[in-house]
């Protein structure tokens, strides 16, 4: 669909550009104007030369994206609103014990995959990896619904979450590790050794899955396959490091930039047209792209030429250097002076990299499917790639000087650039994320590039190092605090010495905590407490006097129940007691039947002691997805402390005002 902007195939309009040239028995120099591939120029007015067939092409260009972005931003809009952005701040929340209900929907899971394709077909500049692990946790969810034990179990369905996103990287990149990786250090708040095994599992059979559909056609389950022949030299390590600033630097732009971006669309009007907002962009996108053939292509063909090492046989402007073929070994080709192709390339990948830097920026949050990972990759695999190509030409016209003479000697291949562009892309994306040990192991699986590890490492600790000095948040953190979800960084260390008592609510000066008692309280006096609060549940206590605690019960709980009751069983009125007790207490003959309700009862909540240090209530909060916590002295109940508490709490200790942390 992304090649169906430029033009249709003859032989079957499903296939893109090169699968309809497969079968063409044109030459290796024409194979990319075969005669079964039709621009659309060629196909209305029966000839591609001259400007008005530019202007034709130019215009069926944008009038496609439009049309993919807007079929994709209105089934978002209609059906499924939660399908919008890339999922992973989302599901990190969900994984640390906070419900979104609907957020891992079968409607969701459908309109997500369907409008994640429109929206990469449409040019806009996005990737579908952080979608697909959406996607991937979407079907996991799903499937718990399917088995008691997970239907019932929320601790249990949070592991089959954090497997479903590692399968979900698997997919997304052909990288089984790197997926169980990314799922222990990004998005799992909680990663036993069993879920460890679990994922790994997972990741095995969506790599295996993958691999036999085999969707790239090349036998192959990397996405982006190298094979540089020069190992790197110690010295290059400079250069490394200086995309792993660059990497930084930009990963650090880009968050502030996207989620000042963002506050505005929430609070202005701006958000009101989401429609408007995808189709501008969109039309931006699409107008500034078509003349640079760079950022024409798709973003992952765009890396994948970046990422290539220049063969004998390559025909791409970045290969057309000033050849000499009595220096060829085999299939090595030594340093080479660049020729006018690539000066070319150089300036069109100079605006290219512009053009990208600011337009994720505003795409990045929209309200259509959109990942991270491939834009930030081509920003990183652009800027190394010029670094590369700018050292090759250094290390070619300078090859006396002192830090070439050591190694690169005249007519040796010393440079690899497409090294330089793998390293940057590393960079860049690990300066967004802020991801370290599952960035080098995605990178190496998705290229191949076992060899290149160490360059990796070094671009990856460098780029972390420098966007932490301007920012500690990653994209994923920032957004999931500028949408206010109560999400407890599991990473930060609290050092504080406060207590329990010191967080718990109510405070000296609020209205005693709601409670409901275990035999005394009617079905009229339980519904007014609900309807008068807006709790998520209710502690149950012996008596009023005694406030001996009992166990919890959840706000949907006692709604569903008492509503059951009216309806199907007899003499249950708004005067009958509720009981939450085995055995209830004598009534007299007269009296309405009572509802028992102790199946609902949670009889061991979660509790600590006034006098416990607020460093472990925290802790308890972080290792087990907690949303409360009672409090009680003795068996007594004193309050209670939400995970929201603990939030403002933090921030109290930090010198922020605690107020001014939102929650959606």
């Amino acid at each position: 669909m992304t090649d169906l902007k430029e033009g249709v195939c003859l032989a079957g309009f499903w296939f893109n550009h090169e699968h309809c040239c497969w079968k063409s028995n044109t030459t290796f120099t024409d194979r990319d104007k075969c005669p079964e591939w039709k621009s659309w120029s060629q196909l209305i007015l029966g000839h591609g030369e001259g400007a008005f067939a530019y202007i034709l092409n130019y215009l069926m260009y944008v009038i496609w994206a439009l049309m993919f972005s807007l079929l994709a931003v209105l089934l978002v809009k209609g059906f499924a609103p939660y399908a919008c952005g890339s999922g992973i701040p989302e599901i990190k929340t969900i994984l640390s014990g906070f419900i979104i209900r609907g957020y891992l929907g079968k409607w969701t899971l459908v309109i997500k995959t369907i409008t994640l394709v429109l929206a990469v077909s449409s040019g806009l500049s996005l990737g579908k990896e952080g979608p697909l692990v959406h996607v991937a946790c979407c079907c996991g969810n799903i499937l718990c619904h399917l088995f008691t034990k997970y239907r019932k179990n929320e601790a249990k369905r949070r592991e089959v979450l954090s497997a479903a996103a590692a399968a979900g990287v698997s997919v997304a990149f052909g990288a089984p590790i790197g997926g169980v990786l990314f799922s222990l250090e990004e998005v799992s708040y909680y990663f036993p050794l069993k879920t460890l095994w679990r994922s790994f599992f997972a990741a095995l059979v969506a790599a295996f899955t993958l691999r036999s559909i085999n969707p790239f056609g090349n036998s192959r389950l990397v996405l982006f396959y190298v094979e540089f022949h020069m190992p790197w030299h110690l010295l290059e390590l400079v250069p490394f490091i200086l995309l792993g600033i660059f990497g930084g630097l930009w990963g650090a732009f880009f968050i502030r930039s996207n989620i000042a971006w963002c506050r505005r669309r929430k609070t202005t009007r701006l958000g009101k047209y989401p429609v408007l907002e995808v189709l501008v962009v969109t039309a931006i996108t699409a107008v500034l792209a078509f003349p640079n053939e760079y950022t024409r292509m798709s973003t992952s063909e765009l890396i994948s030429e970046l990422f290539n090492d220049c063969g004998i046989l390559d025909s791409s402007k970045l290969c057309e250097y000033v050849n000499d073929f009595n220096s060829t070994k085999g299939d090595d080709l030594p340093d080479r002076a660049a020729g006018p192709g690539v000066y070319t390339a150089m300036w069109q990948l100079a605006l290219a990299l512009i053009m990208k830097v600011f337009i994720t920026i505003f795409t990045f949050g929209m309200k259509v499917p959109s990942g991270l990972f491939i834009p930030s990759m081509a920003v990183g695999a652009i800027a190394g790639r010029l670094l590369g190509v700018a050292v090759e030409q250094l290390a070619f016209y300078h090859h006396d000087w002192a830090i070439f003479s050591g190694w690169c000697s005249p007519g040796a291949d010393c440079i690899t650039p497409g090294l330089y562009a793998m390293v940057g892309a590393a960079a860049c994306l690990g300066g967004v994320t802020r991801m370290t040990v599952s960035l080098v192991v995605i990178m190496f699986e998705l290229t191949g590039g076992l060899e290149y590890i160490v360059p990796l490492m070094a671009a990856a600790m460098t780029s972390k190092w420098v966007a932490d000095a301007i920012g500690r948040e990653g994209i994923y953190d920032a957004h999931i605090r500028l949408n206010g979800y109560p999400f407890l960084e599991a990473k930060e260390e609290f050092s504080h010495k406060t207590r329990a008592m010191d967080v718990m609510r109510p405070r000296k000066s609020d209205p005693a905590l709601t409670v409901i008692t275990q035999d005394t309280m009617s079905v009229e006096d339980v519904e007014s407490i609900v309807s008068s609060t807006t709790y998520s549940g209710y502690p149950v206590v012996v008596s009023r006097a005694s406030q001996r605690l009992v166990g919890f019960v959840l706000r949907r709980d006692l709604i569903i129940s008492i509503e059951n009751a009216r309806k199907k069983q007899d003499g249950i009125v708004s005067t009958s007691i509720i009981c939450f007790t085995d055995y209830c207490p004598p009534l007299p003959p007269s009296s309405p039947s009572v509802l028992k309700l102790r199946s609902i009862l949670d009889l061991s909540p979660f509790t600590v002691t006034d006098e416990t240090p607020m460093e472990i209530v925290v802790d308890i909060f972080r290792k087990l997805g907690l949303r409360q916590c009672l409090v009680t002295h003795n068996g007594k109940l004193l309050g209670i402390i939400t995970k929201k508490d603990v939030l403002k709490h933090i921030a109290q200790m930090a010198n922020q005002d605690p107020e001014s942390i939102l929650f959606n």
